[in-house]
């Protein structure tokens, strides 16, 4: 099924040859088939991830007893150090003829890697480095994905495709806390133990992805080719003596892109925006372990149960990805990507009032479920709507580099006004400073044009230029 994209090339080309005076019809699947080979790739990774992410925080507060502020270094590594090389991770990935699997292949290896050493790590310094190693795997990931997803896809269904991509993604971030808590409670040394089934995992999705992932992807022929530019092999131009013969000219190879082409893809306006605001939103969006720590305080839950929090996030992000992926599509992704903002706002605002329970967190983990719907990947696909396909790598290392880099600097703030002050009060500041954030983010992002029949002229455009 998945090797599908070679089998349709070949389909096409005979089709078009037994019937030259009539373009090719075809379905095409609105979600191809490479989308769902990286999301399985995805869903497997995350199952590793999370089974990590699910008890890194107690593992760290209440087994390594750090305070807030160490564990918002630790949660800043997380963010920030992946961004570093995400950069460099999207424009390896776009040279050298399409190499995003190989880049991506490369970021998956180096997390495998590192779960092992997890258990291993007893002390801060050590524990940062390993997370910064694996960190950096997914920074090199990130991208090159991301580019494959936005290359195999038309422009007018990268919404969805996104969302079912991301879906899958989030399977994986329901079933990995789940496994983390069914390691936690089988097992005497549970936190090891958890960590090593996590690296079988994840030496899993690599294999997965080598096997199943096609090595080229390129756009679809009628994402890039307006329909009148199919002719009969027939029609030569009159001006062309037949005996004129002459040695066709070797087309010259196109030129890979350098790393000033990707740093100069700031110049185009939108993409500028959309990495601006990506930025400015991400200072004030608290990191998920953090909000989980404020949860389980607020809420008194068991610290058993807190490796179980993240699946209410997981539950409700699974549901509806797909759902505003396609919205996204038809309406605005700006819109909907700036709404997102808004429900994490509601949530902030629901953790700092009088209603505490088992409902009220149910609550909270439904609208955060609902933020990263409506914006991780509507984000992406926004990107790949304002950038050349020979820079999609660089494009979406851009803003998610800005986003990444963000993230990091309010961990480290949060970690430093939880332990200055409290964590209720850190989260008022941070709430106020998002609804000034996402107030000046519709501000600037008024004039960004996303709709799918502008996406769709603007690629083909794009595209075209670049074969000239």
């Amino acid at each position: 099924m998945y090797l599908a994209d070679s089998r349709s090339t070949d389909a096409r080309g005979t089709e078009a040859a037994a019937a030259p005076d009539t373009p090719p019809v075809r379905r095409r699947a609105v979600v191809p088939s490479t989308v769902l080979a990286l999301g399985a790739v995805s869903l497997i990774t995350d199952v590793s991830s999370e089974m990590v992410t699910a008890v890194l925080p107690l593992y760290v507060v209440a087994g390594l007893g750090l305070s807030p502020l160490g564990f918002g270094l630790l949660d800043g590594i997380n963010n920030g150090v992946g961004a570093l090389v995400r950069l460099a991770g999207g424009h390896l990935a776009d040279r050298g003829g399409r190499r995003h699997k190989l880049v991506a292949g490369l970021g998956y290896g180096l997390s495998a890697l590192c779960k092992p050493l997890l258990p291993l790590a007893h002390t801060l310094p050590v524990l940062s480095a390993v997370l910064a190693v694996d960190r950096t795997g997914k920074g090199l990931r990130t991208a090159p994905r991301d580019a494959m997803i936005s290359l195999a896809t038309p422009p007018a269904h990268r919404g969805r495709a996104f969302g079912v991509h991301r879906a899958m993604d989030t399977t994986g971030a329901l079933l990995g806390p789940l496994a983390a808590f069914a390691v936690l409670r089988a097992t005497v040394d549970g936190y090891d133990a958890v960590f090593t089934v996590s690296a079988c995992v994840a030496a899993l999705g690599v294999l997965v992805l080598v096997l199943f992932v096609p090595r080229h992807i390129d756009t679809p022929a009628d994402a890039v080719r307006p329909p009148d530019a199919v002719r009969p092999p027939d029609a030569v131009r009159p001006s062309q003596p037949p005996d004129a013969a002459r040695p066709p000219r070797p087309p010259e190879p196109p030129r890979s892109p350098a790393l000033r082409d990707a740093l100069g893809l700031l110049r185009r306006p939108d993409l500028r925006r959309l990495t601006v605001c990506a930025a400015l939103l991400g200072l004030t969006t608290v990191s998920d372990s953090f909000l989980y720590l404020l949860l389980q305080r607020e809420g008194d839950l068991p610290a058993h149960l807190f490796p179980l929090l993240p699946l209410g996030t997981a539950a409700s992000f699974l549901l509806l990805a797909v759902p505003l992926g396609a919205l996204a599509d038809r309406v605005s992704r700006r819109r909907l990507f700036l709404a997102g903002h808004g429900v994490l706002l509601l949530g902030y605002g629901l953790v700092l009032s009088p209603w505490h329970g088992v409902p009220a967190v149910l609550a909270v983990l439904v609208l955060h479920g609902t933020f990263y719907a409506a914006t991780d990947g509507v984000l992406a696909a926004a990107t790949a709507s304002v950038v050349p396909d020979r820079h999609q790598g660089a494009g979406q290392a851009l803003v998610g580099t800005g986003q990444a880099l963000a993230r990091f600097v309010c961990s480290l703030a949060f970690g430093a006004a939880w332990s200055l002050w409290d964590g209720r009060t850190a989260l008022t500041v941070t709430a106020a400073a998002l609804a000034v954030s996402t107030a000046v983010a519709a501000f600037v992002l008024r004039t960004v044009d996303d709709t799918p029949a502008t996406t769709t002229t603007t690629t083909t455009t794009t595209t075209e230029e670049v074969r000239a």
